[in-house]
């Protein structure tokens, strides 16, 4: 078991007695840094046999995330359930307005209550939502959380997205520098509706850009046009010699007929932020 720094330990005491004494844990996994973390320190709370990692497998989950997210809880020991969620049937989550997460997060979390609770004996369901989330105005699943009395340990502990890298870091967590990988859904733009079929094509293009080196990606998808963000650190590397004639074939064979490079760079919450705004 890893040692931490008296700071770290401090924060995952406070996550401790978040998440308290339940006979056994669910906790929602997208194998990403906040949920990755909060199933370690579930581990070190409880023991690895009253922990499990439920994530859910759908189109609007990349195949590279469901992967990563497979070997991150295999890392810690813990069976991962895999749901197959149904949020793209949903006509309120397919009309894609800024409350689409709602949705999406309150189905998986009635799903979880009625496949996983009784067959697993779980008593309670945790989710990775940290200090910085629960301040920003574009995270309409926390009140799915709280509709089905899910904790969130590391934000109820106050950790912050630099205080929950940090503990990825000392708890030896290969997931401690992975950039945030929102849901594809998230590159379509509001009350545009979401298909499976934008979905995988969102997914081939950030692939294909993804893997011409740079560090992350978001392709957001407006009809023909591609909406290519980059960090803004790597903007010059999109108009490299060579990667530029790449990065623009690669997205076409995606299914684009036009492929913009966003000079702003990278914007995470960028479509729901706006909209939010303009309420």
């Amino acid at each position: 078991m890893s040692t931490l720094s008296e700071a770290a330990a401090s924060w995952a005491s406070r996550v401790a007695v978040a998440i308290g004494e339940p006979a056994r844990l669910a906790v929602a996994f997208s194998g990403g840094v906040d949920s990755t973390v909060l199933l370690a320190l579930a581990v070190r709370q409880l023991g690895v046999g009253r922990v499990l990692a439920v994530l859910a497998v759908s189109p609007s989950l990349a195949q590279s995330e469901r992967e990563s997210a497979g070997r991150s809880a295999a890392s810690l020991g813990v069976p991962v359930i895999e749901l197959l969620t149904h949020e793209v049937d949903d006509p309120a989550y397919r009309a894609n307005g800024p409350d689409r997460c709602f949705h999406c997060k309150s189905a998986l979390f009635a799903q979880i209550e009625a496949e996983v609770r009784s067959q697993y004996g779980v008593d309670a369901v945790a989710y990775g939502e940290n200090a910085d989330d629960a301040r920003r105005l574009d995270r309409p699943g926390a009140q799915a959380a709280t509709d089905h009395h899910v904790l969130r340990p590391l934000a109820a502990a106050g950790l912050t997205k630099t205080m929950v890298r940090e503990l990825a870091r000392q708890l030896g967590l290969a997931v401690a520098d992975k950039p945030a990988a929102p849901c594809l859904a998230s590159r379509i733009p509001h009350f545009t509706p979401v298909t499976a079929e934008k979905l995988a094509q969102i997914e081939r293009a950030e692939a294909a850009v993804r893997s011409l080196g740079f560090s992350d990606v978001r392709v957001r998808h407006h009809g023909e046009v591609a909406r290519v963000e980059v960090p803004q650190a790597e903007l010059s590397l999109a108009l490299a010699p060579g990667v530029r004639d790449r990065l623009v074939s690669a997205v076409r064979r995606a299914g684009f007929a036009y492929v913009a490079l966003d000079l702003a760079g990278l914007t995470s919450g960028a479509f729901t932020l706006a909209a939010l705004r303009h309420d």
